[in-house]
């Protein structure tokens, strides 16, 4: 093997990547970055945690029959609904009547993995993707859409729009893990291990970095000395928002909003990058 072709093989040898998804769902974007040759460190900026009530999600579950359409926009949505069904000794054959709608492919892999078939899967895996492919198929119809404790009100809000009863219900949360502060200030304040490339898969995690890496930062700002070589890459036009919001910039924009489209994106900036030295 050349050496140009070690290199298209394995483009990211040398880089050292920042991972901050939730522990349980870091392992395989970290898989992927390792298999391209990262060095990875996986710090989480957010940690999944059941809602502090399953009340409202388990009235909905229990009147599903009187849904027309389920809306689904993260497999943490997916799995703690399933989990909740499992516990009101609810099953599949309770939601066949549904059309389901999916935010992305991985959503609809892990409600397909479950037996069930997606009726929507947008054409870009945005919030407003998935309300242009709805907005002519809910007018009147009753639509539950289960969720983050915080997150865009785009689906609701326009859905209502045009005539659909949306409901929308708490699935899970969200948190700041408080021990990954300590680390990641550790890791951002020393310049023989600092990061090369931070990855940002949602817009919560770029919330959080910025709060558990305690560094001031606003639109038309320098940005903070210990981020000043760390590219900042971003799964999708949401979240490069977010970082513009907070006075950053994503040095690095998958063009698919998915997890493999980030580590493609990121695997393109090393390979113009070994270009030019």
């Amino acid at each position: 093997m050349t050496a140009s072709s070690r290199t298209s093989a394995r483009p990211l040898s040398g880089v050292r990547v920042l991972v901050g998804r939730a522990r349980r769902q870091a392992s395989a974007l970290s898989a992927r970055l390792r298999k391209l040759g990262a060095q990875v460190v996986e710090i989480p900026f957010l940690e999944i945690r059941p809602p502090k009530s399953y009340k409202r999600l388990d009235a909905a579950l229990r009147n599903l029959e009187s849904y027309d359409w389920l809306i689904l926009t993260s497999v943490n949505g997916v799995e703690a609904c399933w989990q909740r069904l499992s516990r009101l000794k609810l099953g599949r054959q309770d939601l066949k009547h549904l059309r389901i709608a999916a935010i992305g492919p991985a959503t609809k892999k892990a409600i397909e993995d479950r037996g069930l078939k997606v009726h929507l899967l947008p054409e870009k895996y945005v919030a407003e993707s998935v309300v242009a492919g709805l907005r002519g198929k809910v007018r009147g119809k009753r639509v539950l859409l289960a969720r983050a404790k915080v997150a865009r009100d785009v689906i609701p809000r326009e859905l209502r729009k045009v005539a659909a009863r949306v409901d929308v219900v708490e699935a899970y949360e969200t948190v700041v893990p408080r021990t990954s502060r300590r680390r990641l200030q550790a890791l951002l304040n020393n310049p023989g291990r600092r990061p090369q490339v931070v990855t940002f898969t949602s817009s919560s995690s770029v919330r959080n970095f910025v709060a558990l890496a305690g560094k001031t930062t606003r639109p038309g700002n320098p940005r903070p000395r210990e981020l000043e070589d760390v590219k900042l890459a971003s799964i999708g036009a949401v979240t490069s928002a977010t970082l513009r919001e907070l006075g950053l910039h994503a040095d690095i924009e998958a063009r698919e909003y998915t997890i493999p489209g980030l580590i493609e994106a990121i695997a393109r900036w090393a390979r113009s990058r070994s270009t030019t030295y």
